[in-house]
C-alpha cells in the first residue's frame, strides 16, 4: 500500500493507483472531462489538476495520470487549484461556448466570465471519441489530424471509413455533442442560469 495525504487527510492506495482513482475511492470530488473509467488516460483538458507537494515544492498535476507515491501531499482544492481550474473552464467555453456540460461547469465552480475570445470549434480534443471507438468498440475508426490549432477529429483522409459501424459511441461519451445549453446566448456568452440552484461555495470566485 501506498500511504499519502491528500486535503489533509491521510490515506492508503494500492500501488498503481492514480490520485483520481484514489480520491474517488475515499469520495472526493475531482472534476473531469476527458477521463472515463475503462479507457486510457489522456489527460488533454488538465480539468482534474491538483496540487501535489514533494519535498517543498509545489506542482499543479493532470490527477489521472498522476500515479500515487508514498510521502506527497495533495491539495483538490487549494487557491491555486481553483484559479488554475477556472482559467481552464474559459479556454475551454471560448473553444465550445454553448456546451452545456461546460457552461453548467462554468456554474458550479464560479466562473462568470470569459476573457478570451470565442472561437466555436466543436470540439475540445478531450480524446474520448478516439479512444472509446479504438479501445472499447475495437474499431479505430477516427483518429486526430493535424497539429496545433488545425488539430481535429477526422477519418482518414476525411473519407468514411470502412471500420466505422456507425454504432454511435463516438457521440455518446463527447461532452459536447449534445443538446445546447438552453439559456439565452450570444457568442462568448456565459449562461450562469445554474448559479441560483448548483451551490458554489466550495470554489467561491474570487475575481
Amino acid at each position: 500500500m501506498v500511504r499519502f495525504v491528500i486535503d489533509g487527510r491521510s490515506v492508503e492506495a494500492e500501488k498503481g493507483w492514480t490520485v483520481l482513482e484514489t480520491a474517488r475511492h475515499y469520495g472526493i470530488e475531482i472534476p473531469t472531462l476527458c477521463y472515463m473509467e475503462g479507457l486510457t488516460p489522456y489527460s488533454s483538458c488538465r480539468l482534474c489538476i491538483v496540487e501535489i507537494i514533494r519535498g517543498g515544492r509545489s506542482r499543479l498535476s493532470a490527477s489521472c495520470s498522476y500515479p500515487v507515491q508514498e510521502g506527497i501531499e495533495v491539495r483538490t482544492n487549494s487557491e491555486k487549484v481553483r484559479r488554475a481550474r477556472k482559467v481552464i473552464i474559459e479556454l475551454l467555453l471560448a473553444s465550445c461556448p454553448n456546451s452545456r456540460t461546460l457552461q453548467c461547469l462554468a456554474s458550479k465552480y464560479g466562473v462568470t466570465k470569459i476573457r478570451f475570445r470565442p472561437e466555436d470549434r466543436g470540439c475540445i480534443l478531450c480524446g474520448l471519441c478516439v479512444r472509446m471507438c479504438k479501445e472499447q468498440m475495437q474499431a479505430g475508426a477516427i483518429g486526430f489530424a493535424n497539429r496545433g490549432t488545425q488539430r481535429e477529429v477526422a477519418m482518414p483522409f476525411h473519407s468514411r471509413s470502412e471500420e466505422c459501424r456507425e454504432c454511435g459511441a463516438c457521440l455518446y461519451v463527447c461532452p459536447v455533442c449534445e443538446l445546447p445549453c438552453p439559456g439565452p446566448l450570444r457568442p462568448g456568452q456565459l449562461c450562469n442560469s445554474c448559479l441560483d440552484t448548483v451551490q458554489i461555495e466550495a470554489f467561491p470566485s474570487k475575481d
